[in-house]
């Protein structure tokens, strides 16, 4: 959308009037129709795109001859000062919480590196997409959230998914020399993105003005950085194509990403925009595929495919269970 017709969304979505030409009330309200139409379709293509750059992390990471330590680091340096210098709601907020939270982040960040280099992408994000597993287990002990019936279910799932990606063993490939290794820290890393998300909602429920989100993945970017530096340098035989893959992992998959979806997930129910994230995982295996040639186990996918099913499904289960309490609760008042 070019700036020109942007404006006129923004006029029409105002309620604005449509162009002189159109003098008949049918015509009149088309245009508004049609921003109505393109300001919901926004936000939908905004998490699509986000979903996209986040799924090519895996191929960038393994593209990159650079040892995983200066990855991780560099790509949360180049992170952190996107979204600082981006949002506005970066530079505010920095508190001890956020220190906390960002630690918990910014661990995420390295150990999803580090397994990448050792076992396949597909692997790394599947297994780090276990985290609500770990939420679920957690929450009632730390946000006072009780387990439903209905969890115990989506956990077995969840327990039986992992346990295929160790099931029979998984040879080593050139670009996932070290797959049992890595596979634990994916495993890992789900904790850890657990913890992440754990944080942030108490974050919230502390009452945190704005993005609370914002100052936490600046602070762990940086603490990302901090615990690799030291491994890091000194940095020699850097490519053309190492630096354009580190800036790339940098201002789009992490930057740019982040940005998008936390500007539109706020128009899109939730279900609705972790369906459309799942692109995410099912994307990131097929880009190292085409460039890397790297290929997960059989009982990879299978596990991958029911974690993914049963966070779906969990998702569902309590968009539909909050549904359920509003309506009873706007039919006694």
């Amino acid at each position: 959308m070019n700036s020109s017709s942007a404006t006129e969304v923004g006029r029409y979505a105002r309620g604005g009037t449509t162009p002189s030409n159109d003098v008949s009330g049918a015509k009149e309200t088309t245009p508004i129709k049609n921003a109505k139409v393109t300001s919901n379709l926004l936000p939908r293509l905004e998490i699509v795109a986000a979903a996209i750059l986040f799924s090519t992390g895996g191929a960038a990471i393994k593209g990159c001859t650079l040892t995983h330590w200066q990855v991780a680091g560099f790509r949360s340096l180049i992170a952190a000062a996107f979204i600082f210098l981006a949002m506005r709601s970066a530079r505010s907020g920095w508190s001890k919480r956020a220190l906390l939270v960002g630690a918990f982040y910014g661990a995420t960040m390295v150990l999803f590196v580090i397994a990448n280099k050792m076992t396949t992408s597909a692997n790394t994000i599947f297994l780090q997409d276990t985290a609500p597993l770990y939420v679920m287990i957690l929450s009632p002990f730390l946000l006072r959230e009780p387990i439903h019936r209905r969890d115990v279910g989506i956990m077995a799932l969840m327990i039986a998914g992992m346990l295929l990606f160790f099931y029979g063993g998984e040879a080593p490939q050139e670009t996932a020399p070290n797959p049992r290794d890595g596979n634990l820290l994916a495993l890992i890393a789900g904790l850890t993105w657990a913890g992440t998300i754990i944080g942030l909602r108490l974050l919230r429920k502390g009452g945190g003005a704005g993005n609370a989100a914002a100052p936490a993945i600046v602070i762990g970017n940086l603490l990302a950085f901090a615990a690799c530096a030291s491994f890091a340098f000194p940095v020699t035989d850097v490519s053309t194509t190492d630096g354009v893959l580190i800036g790339y992992l940098g201002v789009f998959q992490i930057g740019l990403a982040y940005i998008l979806l936390t500007r539109a997930v706020a128009h899109v129910p939730a279900l609705e925009a972790v369906i459309i994230l799942l692109i995410e995982p099912v994307l990131n295996p097929i880009w190292t595929f085409v460039f890397q040639r790297e290929m997960p186990h059989t009982w990879s996918i299978v596990g991958g495919g029911i974690i993914l099913a049963a966070t779906t499904l969990k998702t569902w289960l309590d968009n539909r269970a909050r549904a359920t309490r509003s309506i009873e609760s706007a039919a006694r008042t």
